[in-house]
This record gives C-alpha cells, sequence and structure tokens, in this order.
C-alpha cells in the first residue's frame, strides 16, 4: 500500500524538518525534497507514495536576492495542494505576480495575525491569533486571482489563496510551538484539503533504519560512536538488530562529562550484548583545546580529536564505516545545507575533518528530533534512564565553559552542574524540562565571603522547556529555588562569586551559550 504523503520543499529555512514533523505527527508520512524538484522528480516519487500535497519551507532570504531558490513554476499546474510558509508564501505570490517589500518594522518573534477569512487552512482559527512570525520582506499586493485571509498590523497580506486552484500562503510559522494553533493549520491542510490518510507509523521508521543500515553497511565492520545519551543509544540499538557482532560501539570519555556520568555509562551499556569498547582520552583532547576560545575552533578540534580517535579504533577491529547518532537540529544548524545559516558547528557534522579514513558515515537518525528519537527508544524498550536522559552536547562541557577550557574549570563547572541538576530533579521540576544546566563564563566578579572580599567566576544556570529544540522557553523557576541553587553553589564552591540565571528564549539565542 501507498502511504499517503507529503513533500516539503526546503528553501534553506531552519523550521524546514519542523515542518515534515508536524505532517508525521498526525501520522501521515512527509518526505523533504530539492526546492527545485521537478514534475518528472515527484512522478517518480509518485511510484512509492500517494504525493497528496507539498509545503513551501521558509528561508533566511530575499525573494529578490540574487542566486536565492526557486521553484520550478510548472509544479503549480500538477493540481496538487501546495502551501507556502513565510518564504514559500512569499515566493507563491512573488511567481504569480504579486509585489513583495521590504518592511519598515520588521516582525520578528510573536505578534497577532487577524483572520480575515477563517476558510480552508484557516479552518476553526479565532478572529486573533497569536502566532510566530520571522520576516523582513512582506507581500504588499496580489494579483486578482487570489484573495487575502488574513492580515497583522504591519503585514497587510499575512495568508492568502487562490481563488480556483488549492493555492495556499501564510507568513507565519505554523510549525513552531509559539504558533498557538499551529496544528490546527497543518490538520486543515493535511486533511481537509489534502484529504490524506493517518496511515504512517513510527515502526516503519524502525524497519527502514534497520533495512538502511545493513543495506550501506554492506556485510562490513562498523564502528558506532556511543556517547550514551538517547541519540546514539538508539543508533547503536538499530545497528546491533541490523549488523549484530559487525558491530563494535566505542565510547570516548574526553574529559568534559559531568559529574559520575562516565561510570554510569560504562556500567549501563556493559550489560548490553554489544562489543563495548571504553577509553579514556582526557589529556589528548585538553592538550587540543589549550590556548582556544573561540567556541567554533573548539567543536572543530573536538570533533578533529573524535575522529583520531575513532579511527585507530577501526584499524584494530577492521572497521570500514562510522555509524552516528547524527539528528536533524545537528545538521540544520551546522547549516549543511546551501540556503541555510551556520547557527553553529556540531562536532559531529561541521566539525568532523574533511578527510577521514572511513568509507563512509552513516547517520540513520538524521531526519529525526530528538523527542522521536525518544519515542524510537521506547519501542526498542531502551532503559528509562537513556530514554529520559536530558540532551547533552557532544563536546560536553567544553562549551559550557565560555573561553579557554582548563582541569581547574572543569572541575567548578561540573560540581556547580551537580547541584543544578541535584536541585532541580529532587522536586522533579525536570519532568517539565527539555535541559538545565550550568555555564561557567569567562567573567569574574568581586564578592565577600566570610567577611573578606572574594574575586570568582560567575556561573549562569540555564533551564529550559521545548518539545524538539529547534525553539525554546526559558523554564519559569520560581525565586525560592533559583536562591537555593544560588546559595549553594556560592556557600561550597570557593571559586564562585555571583550566580545568574539566563531569561533568554530560542530564538533569539540557542539552548547552549556556545
Amino acid at each position: 500500500m501507498k502511504l499517503d504523503t507529503i513533500l516539503v520543499l526546503d528553501f534553506g529555512g531552519q523550521y524546514c524538518h519542523l515542518i515534515g514533523k508536524r505532517v508525521r505527527e498526525l501520522n501521515v508520512y512527509s518526505e523533504v525534497v530539492r526546492f527545485d524538484i521537478s514534475p518528472a522528480d515527484i512522478e517518480e516519487l509518485g511510484k512509492n507514495f500517494h504525493i497528496k500535497g507539498m509545503i513551501l519551507s521558509g528561508g533566511p532570504l530575499s525573494v529578490y536576492a540574487r542566486n536565492s531558490p526557486k521553484f520550478r513554476k510548472e509544479i503549480l499546474d500538477l493540481n496538487i495542494p501546495i502551501m507556502g510558509l513565510c518564504y514559500g508564501h512569499q515566493l507563491i505570490a512573488h511567481v504569480s505576480g504579486g509585489k513583495i517589500m521590504p518592511i519598515k518594522k520588521k516582525e520578528y518573534g510573536t505578534t497577532y495575525a487577524f483572520i480575515d477569512k477563517p476558510v480552508d487552512v484557516l479552518k476553526n482559527l479565532n478572529k486573533k491569533e497569536r502566532v510566530w512570525m520571522s520576516h523582513g520582506d512582506t507581500v504588499l499586493s496580489l494579483p486578482k486571482e487570489y484573495e487575502i485571509l488574513a492580515h497583522t498590523e504591519n503585514c497587510p497580506i499575512a495568508a492568502f489563496k487562490d481563488r480556483a486552484r488549492p493555492l495556499y500562503g501564510i507568513q507565519w510559522h505554523p510549525e513552531v510551538v509559539h504558533t498557538e494553533k499551529g496544528m490546527e493549520v497543518f490538520k486543515n491542510f493535511v486533511f481537509r484539503v489534502c484529504k490524506c490518510e493517518p496511515n504512517w507509523r513510527m515502526e516503519d521508521f524502525i524497519d527502514n533504519a534497520v533495512g538502511e543500515i545493513k543495506s550501506e553497511a554492506n556485510d562490513k565492520k562498523v564502528i558506532v560512536a556511543l556517547s550514551g545519551g538517547i541519540d546514539s543509544s538508539v543508533a547503536t540499538v538499530l545497528a546491533s538488530k541490523s549488523i549484530g557482532k559487525n558491530l563494535t560501539a566505542v565510547f570516548v570519555d574526553h574529559g568534559f562529562m559531568r559529574k559520575g556520568e562516565v561510570e554510569s555509562i560504562k556500567n549501563l551499556f556493559q550489560e548490553f550484548d554489544i562489543h563495548f569498547v571504553a577509553l579514556n582520552e582526557h589529556k589528548k583532547f585538553l592538550k587540543k583545546l589549550k590556548g582556544i576560545i573561540d567556541p567554533e575552533s573548539k567543536r572543530k578540534s573536538i570533533g578533529e580529536e573524535f575522529i583520531r580517535t575513532f579511527e585507530k579504533v577501526a584499524k584494530r577491529v577492521g572497521a570500514e564505516y562510522l555509524l552516528q547518532g547524527t539528528i536533524y537540529p545537528d545538521r540544520i544548524e551546522s547549516g549543511y545545507r546551501k540556503h541555510s545559516d551556520r547557527i553553529k558547528t556540531h562536532h559531529n557534522v561541521g566539525g568532523l575533518p574533511t578527510k577521514m579514513k572511513f568509507k563512509k558515515v552513516i547517520e540513520p537518525l538524521r531526519d529525526l528530533y530528538k523527542d522521536e528519537v525518544r519515542k524510537i527508544g521506547k519501542k526498542l524498550e531502551l532503559p528509562e534512564k537513556i530514554v529520559s536522559r536530558q540532551p547533552f552536547p557532544g563536546p560536553g562541557l567544553a562549551v559550557r565553559i565560555v573561553g579557554e577550557v582548563t582541569p581547574k574549570k572543569i572541575e567548578i563547572l561540573q560540581e556547580a552542574d551537580a547541584i543544578i541538576t541535584e536541585e532541580i530533579e529532587k522536586r522533579r521540576l525536570d519532568r517539565n524540562m527539555w535541559q538545565y544546566f550550568g555555564i561557567l563564563t569567562d567573567t569574574k566578579t568581586t564578592g565577600v565571603k566570610g567577611d573578606a572580599r572574594a574575586y570568582g567566576y560567575t556561573v549562569a544556570v540555564r533551564a529550559v522547556q521545548s518539545k524538539e529544540a529547534m525553539t525554546a522557553s526559558f523554564a519559569n523557576i520560581s525565586y525560592q529555588i533559583l536562591e537555593k541553587i544560588s546559595t549553594r553553589i556560592t556557600n561550597e564552591l570557593s571559586d564562585v562569586t555571583r550566580v545568574v540565571y539566563d531569561i533568554t528564549h530560542k530564538p533569539p539565542a540557542t539552548i547552549e551559550w556556545e
């Protein structure tokens, strides 16, 4: 049976795969494809999937910018429903003869859309909706074959539709959680407009991933980069199911792990029926970072040292392939696509050296988000301590220490982070949080300890709520709890004189500081 499928055309927007994820949350399969997909390509995909609709993603460029991505206009004549979001909304208007211009007051963040006609994709929306905007250009006019469905205070055409064809444009981002009825828009498009059946399941992904790993490994030996987090753990179990004894799981202790974490990971994975190798590489990684203060340089140096370590293990066991638990936010923030901006380099994507002694890097989770990986982990019956483990960056505490990384700074941050974790978890606040951790800043301030002057570090506390890490809100922790955390850190750590709490959402910030 062919799956009903929505194609997501990728114009380089930060939330492109989040659009595909929202569709899959409705149990409808989605496939992210190139922005310039041709009618012939769509016909070819139609041999395996029932293509019921297309969504054009956002993007960082103006439709008038040189080399800005454009779709093939012929796809508008395929009689397949299309919905453009943000840049996609502007692009549909542009190719149809509408007028797009920069606006004096750019809309960025939460605003309100006034729904003039709650029909089709805007069915069941209120007259005034809280939405998330991120644009500098806006659609000012449309040809007569289009009608306006919504506007905002600064955007005269925030949503439109073609009067005759199933063709829609929406300036805001319904895929992000800050748009309160974003899922209603997707439901309307997927079910009301495209007439899709909800016939896709997460189990389908597991079967496909196991088959993909087996095909790519081609009966050769593989090592998997195992950090102990949910992503690499799921990748390891999928690989084990696929290639069995041809797999070696390698855990590299780079010296930047949280307090007590190394022993916990070793004890846990030595119980698995896999070939498990644990290496202590503290001195090598620390030497690699000596004198480095730039975050991007840190990530790239760590990424390269990881690869060199994996290469040595691969040579010893005769492995030709490296398998990683890379997920989609890692790739999009590393700016891996032609028209997407690089937010920060992830050690397992943009941080990889250009020359590696592996035939290929296999990434079975590359198009998934963290919460989707957690669902797979549960279906694979991984221990709860792995499934619910809060995300931890591959470079570890090295990118939570602002400035040069030293043994003393690592020790300070490990202790501060342990206090933050303990105070939050003993109150069970972690159940409603995505991440909670400490950052050792490079700012020193004057304090008073024991009636004497003290001069020490400032520790920042970061706690956020999110669903997929592409957007996040800072956690609303009570002052009483923050006071407890602050008091403990400054009392128990002689090198810390000040504690601050980060109250910045993502965007504009990222969850990590570096």
